[in-house]
């Protein structure tokens, strides 16, 4: 079973969805030492089937799935989707926006048939802890289980329930909050409070991931205790990244904009660039995750056809202003040697 000791660069590549991870991506990252992952989160069967068959034909090395646990979530009444509705209508008059109709998110259990087919190293989650009956299948095929936590807590439950390894994501972290729960508040805790914490209380290996950028960073969180790094924002810009052009414009521009938290094209709380869009939508009504992300799809889909990055999800970290153009060899080898310096 892999195990985070095998890695001869203590660096996972983070999964993000909408075809950022794309099968070139994972795979150079894995060639290169690191741990290669996809975002499956909204991928059906037959796209996971085959991004993983390409990127296992391209490396030797592990391979990490990643996936969403959705929870169900009733349509709210009609008042609450009419203003919801409203709110994007009035920065994009022209879309035909639709009420979501069900089911809002994958069939888990049909999106993990070709992963108990094609065996890859590794399946992480998001937003929770798998079913018990999922836990078993994976241990029972070697594949190792890593899962988000954002407090202490969600940690000690993610290591009860017998997972490989925890994945401590501090509020720097890009895209979206792994929280278990919107019903909870939220401790925002930074990656450097949230991983001595977990780092002490917990025995099984740590990641620690968000703002973490470049090998010095690497080295300060080995530092303090982690057995490896998980890395997003910092692969958007390379060659392999099926990140826009627009998109990797906005992470090098000469006078970057913040990074912003926004609900309004999911639904949950998600970290990205600033843009017209998360300042239209600040404090306006949404649907529920993932509803609200099925009602902003039309416009998303607009925005990348036209090449408008202000309407486009630019999810990043808070420290994307780092982000280095680069191939994935070129920045894993950056890494390894400032890691070593």
């Amino acid at each position: 079973m892999f195990s985070l000791t095998n890695l001869s660069i203590p660096v996972i590549q983070a999964p993000m969805a909408g075809g950022i991870t794309t099968p070139v991506l994972v795979s150079e990252v894995s060639n290169a030492g690191g741990l290669g992952s996809f975002g499956f989160a909204y991928s059906s069967p037959e796209i996971i089937g085959r991004d993983l068959r390409l990127a296992q034909s391209l490396t030797q090395g592990p391979i990490n799935a990643n996936f969403f646990l959705f929870q169900e979530t009733a349509l709210p009444d009609s008042k609450t989707i009419q203003l919801a509705i409203e709110s994007l209508r009035e920065i994009a008059p022209d879309i035909d926006f639709v009420i979501p109709a069900s089911p809002f998110y994958p069939d888990l259990e049909m999106q993990l048939e070709p992963i108990w087919q094609l065996r890859p190293s590794v399946l992480s989650f998001h937003f929770g802890i798998p079913s018990d009956l999922i836990m078993q299948r994976a241990r029972a095929l070697d594949i190792a289980i890593g899962i988000t936590a954002t407090s202490l807590e969600e940690a000690l439950q993610i290591e009860r329930a017998g997972a490989n390894f925890i994945i401590a994501q501090g509020i720097e972290a890009g895209g979206h909050r792994g929280i278990f729960t919107n019903e909870v508040t939220d401790a925002r805790l930074t990656t450097f409070e949230l991983l001595p914490q977990v780092v002490r209380r917990c025995t099984v290996p740590v990641v620690a991931a968000g703002g973490i950028m470049d090998g010095c960073d690497i080295q300060k969180a080995i530092d303090f205790g982690a057995s490896a790094v998980q890395m997003g924002t910092a692969f958007l810009c390379c060659a392999e990244s099926g990140a826009s052009s627009e998109y990797k414009a906005a992470l090098m521009a000469e006078r970057p904009r913040p990074s912003v938290f926004t609900k309004g094209f999911s639904g949950r709380w998600a970290r990205g660039v600033e843009n017209a869009f998360t300042r239209h939508m600040e404090g306006k009504p949404t649907l529920p995750f993932p509803m609200q992300n099925t009602l902003t799809g039309a416009l998303r889909q607009v925005a990348a056809r036209s090449h408008d990055p202000e309407h486009q999800s630019l999810w990043a970290g808070a420290a994307f202003h780092k982000a280095r153009a680069l191939k994935v060899c070129e920045l894993m080898n950056a890494l390894q040697i400032e890691l070593k310096g």
